[in-house]
């Protein structure tokens, strides 16, 4: 027998493509951009209609990324893709995005962001319908991150409606069903799934602005303006494309695990940008919060992360 030690294999670079790469990141974007879009969408209220704001911020994005994705010769959808992209651009887009704005006339951005964070229990109920519940780590760390939003909601010294209250749990309930619902559907590949998705969803939200009598602002703000085109190119493109893609990759408990993380940072960014004043009850809400999405991130159970 040989004295000589046996050559240790090369450790293989992680490639750039690698979901092990893409998923951390794709969180990473959603945490602080969504969470950052409540107090974007509030001063694109100041002159914007909320369905025609929505509908207009993804119209714009879907028809621009569509646009250059055949550009770059991908090929469009199937009819069967359309039908699906349409289904799910209405309950994410049309009713989760649209009564988020609707809602944002009433509560505060801080507040529309905690109550939104229910979703996740939707969530994990709708998956349960198809035998998918979650793992027991990710059930606790969901009972955890909602006790966090209770803890954030009790500090809140703003007082919301309730028909803004109503609209927003519907919207988490629409875009819970409507991410569960379209794991399970054949969508576009990639990019396309993210601008068919924008586009359909946009004209749901068109047809809502028209029917409730909604009109172009005249004289926007610059400030809405500039809140308008960073809700369409980051809020949309970048951070909608990040959530198709974690949707697709990753357990529901961890690909919605966002909703619990975007109330803290609402709020933050209104005491930064918008003088909200943040109590002793926001703070430990927030960090009850980021440990349940903790416990759901480092959860290890087989099966962990779903299959493309």
């Amino acid at each position: 027998m040989s004295d000589t030690p046996a050559p240790v294999a090369a450790a293989t670079p992680r490639s750039p493509s690698d979901p092990r790469f893409l998923i951390p990141l794709a969180l990473l974007a959603l945490y602080v951009i969504w969470g950052s879009t409540y107090l974007g969408i509030r001063f694109a209220l100041e002159s914007w209609p909320p369905f025609l704001l929505a509908g207009v911020r993804f119209l714009a994005a879907g028809v621009a990324l569509y646009g250059f994705l055949r550009w770059r010769g991908m090929a469009p959808p199937t009819r069967l893709q359309w039908r699906n992209a349409a289904i799910t651009g209405l309950l994410l887009l049309g009713l989760g995005n649209g009564l988020v704005c609707f809602a944002e006339q009433r509560v505060s951005s801080g507040i529309a962001a905690v109550a939104v964070a229910s979703m996740p229990l939707f969530a994990a109920l709708f998956s349960g319908m198809y035998g998918e519940w979650p793992h027991r780590r990710e059930s606790i760390g969901l009972a955890i991150g909602f006790a966090g939003v209770i803890v954030l909601n009790l500090g809140s010294s703003l007082a919301g409606s309730s028909t803004g209250a109503v609209a927003l749990l519907v919207a988490a309930a629409a875009w819970a069903f409507g991410s569960v619902w379209s794991r399970r559907q054949v969508m576009p590949p990639g990019p396309m799934n993210t601008a068919a998705q924008m586009i359909c969803g946009s004209i749901a939200l068109l047809g809502f602005a028209l029917l409730s009598g909604e009109r172009l602002p005249l004289h926007p703000s610059l400030r809405s303006t500039l809140a308008i085109l960073y809700l369409a190119v980051f809020g949309s493109i970048i951070a909608f494309s990040a959530y198709l893609y974690v949707l697709r990759h990753a357990r529901p408990a961890l690909a919605t695990s966002y909703a619990y993380v975007n109330p803290p940072v609402a709020v933050l960014f209104g005491v930064l940008l918008a003088g909200e004043h943040v109590g002793p009850f926001d703070l430990a809400g927030m960090a009850i919060i980021l440990a349940g999405v903790a416990v759901i991130t480092l959860a290890k159970s087989k099966g962990n992360t779903a299959k493309p």
